[in-house]
């Protein structure tokens, strides 16, 4: 099988800051505290993604997903370690990214199009089916400013989908929009994954991800704990929910003896 997405031993490190004001820094300076720290988002992690995969990253919030989206898409370097994508990449790393907030969507059908590598010549071509898509043509000659969560979603998404791309990336696009565009997002996905597309799906609806993938890969706290069946990988989420929640019962009633 022939590698799309190869991640080899990749670490991201972020500064946190604890400080933003002199008067802030001056008052932890005095009090002897540290103005940032170092976090580790991603911790060594190795994956391949063969042509034609579709993969699910699963894990709870924090633990590395959307940075390795990000390496992947190239919106961030890694500070060790390497990443090598094959082919055009589009998708959607966060809503409305690449809309720029000051044009209309029909501005920004030219703009972000071109952003994911289409020519104009090529945007011209599928611009009636972008905008059919999206369902936003009442409102295409508005500013997206004045969009709502869902229509940035619809028009940010339909534009991703129509490049035609040999990797596909979308990270938590499908939780805006009603539920009859999300389907119509899903059916578009089914429709790039039967051609062939290599994809790498980030949600919290568990169940959508199982019966979207064919594969699942489960993060913790930066690292990759498994790689296998979607199944397999959303078991281990479900029982990191669960830990998490109890963890939080726990921690509630102890501060609540506390205050007893």
């Amino acid at each position: 099988m022939t590698p799309s997405i190869v991640i080899d031993r990749v670490t991201k490190n972020f500064t946190l800051r604890h400080a933003r004001s002199i008067k802030e820094m001056s008052v932890r300076a005095f009090r002897g505290q540290s103005l940032s720290d170092r976090f580790r988002a991603l911790d060594e992690v190795s994956l391949t993604v063969h042509q034609g995969e579709t993969v699910a990253l699963m894990g709870l919030n924090g633990s590395g997903k959307s940075t390795l989206l990000k390496l992947i898409s190239g919106v961030m370097q890694p500070d060790e370690g390497s990443v090598r994508v094959r082919g055009r990449v589009a998708g959607l790393i966060d809503v409305g990214a690449g809309l720029h907030p000051e044009l209309t969507g029909r501005e920004n059908v030219f703009l972000n199009g071109a952003i994911l590598g289409m020519s104009r010549t090529e945007i011209e071509r599928k611009f009636d089916a972008i905008v059919d898509f999206s369902g936003v043509e009442r409102f295409l000659d508005d500013q997206v400013k004045f969009y709502s969560s869902g229509m940035f979603m619809r028009l940010a998404f339909s534009i991703a989908a129509h490049t035609e791309p040999d990797v596909f990336l979308i990270d938590e696009a499908l939780a805006v929009g009603d539920p009859p565009f999300r389907e119509k997002c899903l059916d578009r996905i089914r429709e790039l994954r039967g051609e062939g597309r290599t994809m790498v799906v980030v949600a919290h609806d568990i169940r959508m991800l199982v019966g979207l993938c064919d594969r699942g890969v489960t993060m913790r706290q930066g690292r990759l704990i498994f790689d296998g069946d979607t199944e397999g990988a959303a078991r281990l989420v479900r029982e990191d929910r669960a830990a998490r929640r109890a963890a939080g019962r726990t921690a509630g009633a102890a501060r609540g003896e506390g205050r007893g």
